[in-house]
């Protein structure tokens, strides 16, 4: 298939992405090229020496990425853009405070985190323009991936995953940059993402295959289970009592002789490369790089309590002991799901009370002290914190933009603008980057996508954002196509 386009970035919403090279130029497989298998990864591999040269401000700083994803979409005026001289329906309940920085004012909600201000940068210009990305699961496709859905149902639901949807944005990390120490190259915690019936869309390697899938550690216990992470089982990182490390070691070499007296067999399987990934368990097993990192009773109470004695807190902690122990890439998911009551960011009803009470004090705790202990250790230079959800809340309480039903203290789904956090690996410390408008309803300067914020984590680990992958049906797709943010590094 061969597409030239017409006007220019025509297949996007937001015209201000532009043209892609997918837009010039669109050819459906290698073999309309004539293209044997060796010669389309020697293609692939020239392309990568090629991407190698890239650069630029923040350009390959992190060795590690970190996502606080906010599942659910909270509410960027009551937590990180409060605004005033407003109509009543707008303001916020939650007072106005003071940070570190003057400008980068937050609520009452986040006193801790108005202490980290100097560490970090808020996005308040997150903003696009919604077609089938109104509701959650859509959404969620969206910041995970950096592409809409094919399937996608007026309220936003989709189809359960399937090997043909494209990778989570670790997968492609660890495929292109795998960790350098036997270690979970990316990890997934503590709860898949899902919106109703949906779970785990946009949670998996999709096309690349399930070997670049994270690693789920989902501990057992319903969503207000504040202590699950004391119920973490790592039973597949531990050697039985009867199998010592010299024994699965000699059991390693006994395969290897094997195999070496089955060539037909060796060679049939080569393209699978098994040897790659048997050794990779083993060195995960007998190193316990990973068995140590998940156990946080080795963290002494003063810290437990610093990140928060909750499933939150307790996760963020478990991200930095990951990172530590060099895991590439963790995500966070916010242990609640989207679609719900109690401690959801998705607050149709009930704003006031339950972010006061549950999930305002939940983040200020956790993500304060991710961004201040890495700092401390120094981790901060090379790891990049994110934490952003798929979109805000309506400026407007008790109105309707999703077809929900809200309560006067509620707030619908907003996705024209909204707040991100960043942190790290090169990004400016104080710095507030973009601007909305009086009622936070739109960005008065430099809007910023979701998937350009994609593309620069994808920058930030030295990955260029337009790097080809081949899809189910051997089809080249970038990355993502936008480009980074570079005005977010200093």
């Amino acid at each position: 298939m061969l597409s030239i386009p017409g006007q220019p970035g025509k297949d996007v919403c937001d015209r201000h992405l532009g043209v892609t090279r997918r837009d010039i130029l669109r050819v459906g497989g290698s073999a309309f090229l004539g293209m044997s298998l060796g010669q389309m990864l020697q293609l692939q591999a020239t392309q990568a020496a090629e991407n190698s040269s890239a650069g630029g401000p923040g350009w390959n700083k992190a060795k590690s990425v970190i996502l606080v994803y906010l599942q659910g979409g909270p509410s960027h005026l009551d937590l990180w853009d409060p605004k005033d001289n407003v109509p009543d329906n707008v303001r916020s309940p939650f007072k106005r405070i003071g940070t570190k920085v003057p400008g980068m004012d937050v609520t009452e909600l986040l006193p801790k985190i108005a202490q980290v201000t100097d560490k970090l940068t808020m996005v308040r210009s997150m903003s696009y323009t919604p077609v089938g990305l109104f509701n959650h699961t859509a959404a969620i496709y969206q910041i995970h991936t950096g592409y809409t859905a094919d399937k996608v149902s007026p309220s936003g639901q989709l189809e359960p995953p399937t090997p043909k949807d494209f990778p989570n944005f670790g997968s492609n990390i660890i495929r292109l940059k795998p960790p350098t120490v036997p270690m979970l190259p990316f990890v997934m915690l503590p709860r898949p993402l899902q919106e109703s019936n949906v779970v785990n869309k946009s949670g998996t390697a999709g096309f690349l295959g399930r070997q670049f899938d994270p690693y789920y550690l989902f501990p057992p216990g319903d969503d207000m289970d504040m202590d699950k992470m004391s119920k973490i089982r790592i039973d597949d990182l531990k050697l039985r009592p009867e199998v010592t490390e010299n024994r699965l070691e000699r059991r390693a070499r006994l395969r290897d002789l094997i195999n070496r007296g089955m060539p037909e067999v060796d060679e049939a399987v080569k393209k699978y490369e098994l040897n790659k990934y048997y050794e990779t368990a083993i060195d995960l097993v007998v190193s316990g790089r990973a068995r140590d990192a998940f156990d946080l009773t080795k963290e002494n109470d003063a810290m437990r309590e610093r990140y928060g004695r909750n499933t939150f807190g307790q996760s963020c902690l478990l991200a930095r002991r990951l990172v530590e122990a060099g895991t590439r890439v963790v995500e966070v998911i916010w242990p609640k799901v989207a679609n719900s009551d109690n401690h959801s960011w998705d607050v149709h009803v009930g704003l006031g009370d339950r972010m006061r009470k549950q999930s305002g004090p939940m983040l200020d705790s956790g993500l304060s002290a991710l961004i201040s202990d890495l700092d401390e250790r120094g981790m901060l230079d090379d790891t990049l914190v994110v934490a952003i959800g798929e979109f805000g809340r309506s400026p407007q309480r008790g109105v309707s933009t999703s077809g929900n039903s809200n309560s006067d203290d509620g707030r619908d789904h907003w996705p024209y603008c909204y707040t991100a956090i960043a942190a790290g690996a090169g990004i400016r410390r104080g710095f507030v980057y973009g601007k909305s408008d009086q009622t936070g309803s739109a960005p008065l300067e430099t809007p910023v996508h979701p998937i350009e914020m994609l593309a620069t984590v994808y920058h930030a680990v030295g990955i260029d954002p337009m790097t080809i992958v081949y899809n189910h049906l051997n089809q080249p797709r970038e990355l993502v196509k936008a480009a980074p943010v570079t005005g977010l590094f200093a």
